[in-house]
C-alpha cells in the first residue's frame, strides 16, 4: 500500500519507470480532447528525441571507430588492455595481497620440509649403505664379478658392479651359443 500526501492508504497503484502510458489510464479517468492532443504531441516529441539519441549516438560510436582505427587499436588490443586494467585491478585489492603473502608463506614452509625430508632419506640411504646387510650383498657381488669378470680388479662402486656382472652373463650367453652351433 502506498500513502497519499494526506497520509491516507491509496488503493490504486503507481506506475513503474519505464511502463507505458497508457496502461496506467484508469477507465474511469477520462481525457478532454485537447488533453489527448497535448499528450499526443507531447509523445510525438519524445519519440522523435529518442529517434535523435540514437542517431547521435550511432554517429558516435562510428567516429569513435574511425579514431580508433587511425590509432592502430584494434579489438584484441582493446581486449588485452582491458585484461591488463583488471588484472592490475585486481592485484591491488587487499585479498589479493594477503592470499599472496599467504601463499608465499605456504611455499616457503613446503620447501623447508621437502628439504627436510630429502635430508632424512639421504640419511636413511647412509644408514642402509653402512649397514651389515648391505656390505655384505655388495661383498657377495663383487665375487661374482670377480669370478665372472676374471682378472680385472675388484672394487669400484655398486652400479659399475651390476652393470659388469651383467655383462659377463651376457657374453656367456654368447659364447654358449656359440659352442653349440659350431658343434
Amino acid at each position: 500500500m502506498v500513502y497519499s500526501p494526506q497520509g491516507l492508504l491509496r488503493t490504486d497503484s503507481i506506475p513503474e519507470v519505464g511502463e507505458d502510458a497508457a496502461a496506467t489510464v484508469s477507465m474511469s479517468e477520462t481525457l478532454s480532447e485537447e488533453e489527448q492532443d497535448e499528450l499526443r504531441k507531447e509523445l510525438a516529441k519524445v519519440e522523435e528525441e529518442i529517434q535523435t539519441l540514437s542517431q547521435v549516438l550511432a554517429a558516435k560510436e562510428k567516429h569513435l571507430a574511425e579514431i580508433k582505427r587511425k590509432l592502430g587499436i584494434n579489438s584484441l588490443q582493446e581486449l588485452k588492455q582491458n585484461i591488463t586494467k583488471s588484472w592490475q585491478d585486481v592485484t591491488s585489492t587487499t585479498a589479493y595481497k594477503k592470499t599472496s603473502e599467504t601463499l608465499s608463506q605456504a611455499g616457503q614452509k613446503a620447501s623447508a620440509a621437502f628439504s627436510s625430508v630429502g635430508s632424512v632419506i639421504t640419511k636413511k640411504f647412509e644408514d642402509v649403505k653402512n649397514s651389515s646387510t648391505f656390505k655384505s650383498f655388495e661383498e657377495k657381488v663383487e665375487n661374482l664379478k670377480s669370478r665372472v669378470g676374471g682378472s680385472k680388479p675388484a672394487g669400484g662402486d655398486f652400479g659399475e658392479v651390476l652393470n659388469s656382472a651383467a655383462n659377463a652373463s651376457a657374453t656367456e650367453t654368447i659364447a654358449e651359443q656359440t659352442q653349440e652351433e659350431t658343434h
